[in-house]
């Protein structure tokens, strides 16, 4: 069994999908067919999977896996899976960055922003990418002097970060729902109301937990173990 067909077995555990058509008789009757005819039908049957994943998962939620390009697109954050070099240097800060305070902030996104009760509040609070209308993109919480943030979006919206990973992401729960784990250093750079990818904005990343509740975005990065990241995740109020 292929690294994709893993994924996507795994993955079909945690959907409620319509009932699918009566296939198991034809199915039955190519276990008995030859080899080669066999394995035409296990690339159907993958590539039926896939198309089932696309239709029933939300857009803003949705997660796509091209197994060629090593791209993960999911809840507004593209994982690429390389063997880049890790940045250096100091990164630029995210199109108007500022700082200001979580009262400020809520009212200068277009989305809840709630905080996770296992870590209270924030230390500090950043809001960046504001639109014509001065309705800022991203809110940025801060906790431990800045090495554990928890970055916020509209996860309706297109795509906010890009990471480049030499590490495949693993694919996890947070309160029943699907999670993204990527585990270790790697690189993270902003994506701009254009879908372009900010380089100046590259910066060497910690592991990072991506989901999605209640339509926002999260990303939670700092020195935590898997099972941490989960549950200050599943804290949110």
């Amino acid at each position: 069994m292929g690294d994709l067909e893993r994924e996507l077995r795994d993955l079909s555990a945690w959907l409620e999908t319509p009932d699918p058509p009566e296939v198991t008789a034809r199915v039955r009757a190519q276990l008995t067919a030859p080899a080669r005819r066999r394995r035409r039908w296990r690339s159907y049957a993958v590539a039926a999977l896939v198309a089932l994943l696309v239709a029933v998962l939300p857009p803003g939620r949705g997660a796509l896996a091209d197994a060629v390009a090593g791209l993960l697109r999911f809840a507004g954050v593209s994982v690429a899976t390389s063997p880049a070099e890790l940045p250096t240097g100091t990164p630029s800060p995210l199109p108007a960055q500022r700082t200001t305070t979580l009262d400020e902030a809520q009212r200068a996104v277009r989305f809840p922003i709630r905080l996770p009760a296992k870590l209270g509040t924030p230390e500090q609070v950043l809001v960046a990418d504001p639109d014509g209308a001065g309705r800022y993109r991203v809110a940025t919480l801060l906790y431990g002097g800045g090495t554990l943030r928890i970055d916020a979006f509209d996860g309706r919206l297109d795509l906010a970060f890009h990471k480049e990973t030499s590490r495949p992401a693993d694919w996890v729960q947070v309160n029943r729902d699907f999670a993204v784990w990527v585990g270790g250093p790697h690189t993270l750079a902003y994506v701009d109301r254009a879908g372009e990818v900010r380089v100046e904005t590259a910066r060497l990343a910690a592991s990072t937990l991506i989901w999605q509740a209640g339509g926002v975005s999260y990303r939670l990065e700092g020195d935590l173990s898997k099972t941490e990241a989960i549950e200050i995740a599943g804290s949110l109020r």
